[in-house]
């Protein structure tokens, strides 16, 4: 049976702290691919994102171009809002029938995910894995992978919006794509 891992998230956009710890997640964890699935709205965040689903997906497939070992899936794009993990992990899993999946959430998720949509029944189907990116040394019911990275989506497109570069903390393709578009121009309110 192969390993495989889901990665949800806004992404918006895609940086390296997200890349370095998935990259970390797949050694330590020895799966064959981590796919990374972009929101459409996450139900907890209660906002869309500040790029659009398209765009998003577009900085993904620039940020992991050639990166053996990691794949993207828009189910979650291609669903009406909200984004279930339920529903997501229902899809993936009939078409990766031979895998045990792994579920890459951040350590900021840890505290409300009894509340996730059916639950449960979640916990039966994936194994949930911890990326904590704080260099906290918290302990939980589940596998962590750790890694101390001060990078935010948040604080990258508030140094886009202020003109301040973000070179070093996105890929460069990413970068470009940001720019081009003129992505993050307006700060978010």
């Amino acid at each position: 049976m192969k390993k495989i891992s889901i990665y949800g998230g806004s992404f918006d956009p895609i940086h390296h702290g997200h890349l370095i710890l998935a990259r970390e997640a797949r050694e330590a964890l020895n799966l064959e691919k981590v796919i990374f699935v972009p929101a459409a709205v996450s139900p907890f965040k209660g906002r869309a994102a500040a790029a659009s689903g398209d765009m998003r997906l577009k900085m993904l497939h620039a940020a992991i171009e050639g990166e053996e070992g990691f794949a993207i899936d828009d189910c979650e794009l291609r669903r009406p809002p909200p984004s279930w993990t339920i529903d997501t992990v229902l899809e993936i899993r009939q078409r990766e029938t031979d895998s045990e999946i792994y579920l890459l959430i951040g350590e900021d998720n840890v505290a409300t995910l009894d509340r996730w949509r059916r639950f449960d029944e979640l916990k039966k189907m994936v194994r949930f894995v911890v990326l904590d990116r704080t260099g906290s040394q918290a302990q939980r019911d589940y596998q962590i992978v750790r890694g101390k990275i001060d990078i935010s989506a948040t604080e990258i497109r508030k140094r886009v919006a202020q003109g301040q570069s973000i070179r070093y903390l996105v890929p460069p393709a990413v970068e470009e794509i940001i720019q081009r578009e003129k992505l993050y121009r307006e700060q978010s309110k």
